[in-house]
Parts: structure tokens; sequence; C-alpha cells
């Protein structure tokens, strides 16, 4: 695992970087595990633009990750190839079941091919690195990814490239654990969660360089708001270059910087423990 920086022949090539992927040994994905991944370009449901600067790129197939694994408790799965996956930052393991079965999971740190795997809903297996079990049975201090926020609902937490989630003590119904952004929450202590960290740790250092791969990312230009009408965003119009005094906002007048973006009546509200910190402005959000 590394990242590449090679000599500045071009003005794109001089700011630019690549990860060389080598935990990579897997080229060619399995087809049984790939479906058609439509582009919306930003639209909802309704065809109205929800996400802005979205469109194009590079065409791609859905891998279909095993987020859940409860039917497959108790059979062993051996690693039979790690691949580059195109929707998402970390890389992701080809799992063979003993009975025959493939799936993809997230690939942790340390897991390579002929690694053995198991998920279990009991205490029957040992937490290694990539083992998915509940939180009751992992013992405190370990790093987890692939959290569960319901049980059965399968992982939602922490499967971005390096991202893990440190499990620090369990009472009564609920374990805590310490969020990469700093924030400590509850979650019942029958949800499931791997051990480990998710792989592809350099995904962070990798610098893009040029706007060519951005649109191959399906990211396309932005304009400032100041640059627009004042009937196109808040922040528009005036004579010249002028802001206006207003706080950054975006063009549905929601706050850009330090603003609060948390529904505060989510049920989950009340597990929270401590809320993270806003990097900018260092206060709760």
């Amino acid at each position: 695992m590394g990242i590449r920086v090679y000599k500045p022949t071009s003005p794109g090539r001089r700011n630019a970087s690549v990860n060389t992927h080598d935990e990579v040994t897997k080229n060619s994905p399995e087809k049984s595990l790939l479906v058609p991944l439509n582009r919306k370009g930003g639209r909802n449901h309704h065809g109205l633009i929800t996400v802005r600067g979205r469109g194009g790129g590079v065409k791609r197939l859905y891998r279909q990750i095993d987020f859940k694994r409860r039917d497959r408790d108790g059979i062993e799965g051996k690693i039979i190839g790690v691949e580059y996956d195109p929707n998402r930052t970390c890389h992701i393991a080809l799992v063979e079941y003993a009975d025959g079965v493939r799936r993809y999971i997230l690939c942790p740190v340390g897991l390579t091919d002929g690694d053995t795997v198991l998920s279990s809903s009991d205490s029957a297996i040992e937490p290694q690195v990539g083992n998915m079990m509940p939180l009751r049975y992992i013992p405190t201090g370990l790093s987890v990814h692939c959290v569960e926020l319901l049980p059965g609902k399968g992982g939602q937490l922490c499967r971005s490239a390096g991202s893990y989630a440190r499990l620090t003590n369990r009472e009564g119904k609920y374990a805590t654990l310490v969020m990469p952004s700093g924030e400590i929450r509850r979650v019942p202590i029958d949800c499931r969660a791997v051990v480990g960290q998710v792989g592809n740790t350099d995904h962070q250092n990798r610098r893009v360089g040029k706007a060519g791969l951005s649109r191959k990312m399906r990211r396309r230009p932005k304009t400032r708001g100041v640059a627009m009408s004042h009937h196109t965003h808040p922040l528009g119009g005036g004579e010249g270059r002028s802001k206006g005094g207003r706080a950054p906002v975006s063009k549905s007048g929601v706050q850009a910087k330090g603003g609060s973006t948390r529904n505060r009546k989510q049920h989950s509200q009340d597990l929270i423990i401590r809320r993270r910190r806003s990097k900018r402005y260092g206060q709760l959000r």
C-alpha cells in the first residue's frame, strides 16, 4: 500500500498522486455479484436536482456487498481475492464459504488471500480481524467497523477507507463507541460489527491533481454563489463583486460553515453522549 508521486511532466501531473493499490490481488470482478448502476445526475425520484454538480463520469457496475452476514453464521469463509471497487473508497474482499456461496465484504487492514473469516450470533468465534459478531461479545478497546445501528439492519457506520470506531464500554443494553469524528454514542449491544479497521488507509493521501479526473468521478465544475444572479442564489446579485455581508449558505439557504446539520428530533438523539466538534469553529454540532 502506498502513494506514488510522478515527476511534474505536465501541470496536471505536478500536483497529482496515485494510489498503487498494493493490497489488490484480483483484477476481474465476480460476475454473479454485479448489478447495473443507473446514473441519476443528482436528481431525486421527482426528477429535481437535490445535489448540485453531479453528472457524467465513467460507467460502473455495482458490487453487491454483504453487510449483514447473518445467514452465514457458523460457516467458514475463505478469502480468494481482494478487489478494487469503483463505488467506494475502500477495497472489497471476495469470500468463498464452505458451501460454495460467494459474497463480497469490506476488506479490513491485514486481511489477504487465504485468510478465513467467520460470523456468529454468540461468543463461539474469536474476535479476530474480519470476523463479525455482536458488540456484547467483542472485548472493549478493540477497533470495529461496519457497525449496525439496529440489530439485523446491516452495517451502516464506519464503512469508508481507513475508518474505525473504538469500543470503549458496555452498560446495560448499550455499548459505547467513539466514532471517527470524535462523537461518542451508544449503540444497542445486540448490534453486530466487524473486528478491525477498514483497509486502503492511504486513500486520504491521494491528490486528484486535475479537473479531468474529477469529471470521471461524476463531479462537475462548481460555480460560486456570489457570481450568480440574485434570483439564483442567496449570495448572488449586486454591482460588481459584492458579498453582501451574509454568512456563507447553500442555494437553499442552509448554512455552509459552522451550521448544525442534524435534526434534533431524531429518535437516536438521546443515544449521543458527546457530539462531534466542528473543525472550523471548535463548537459542538
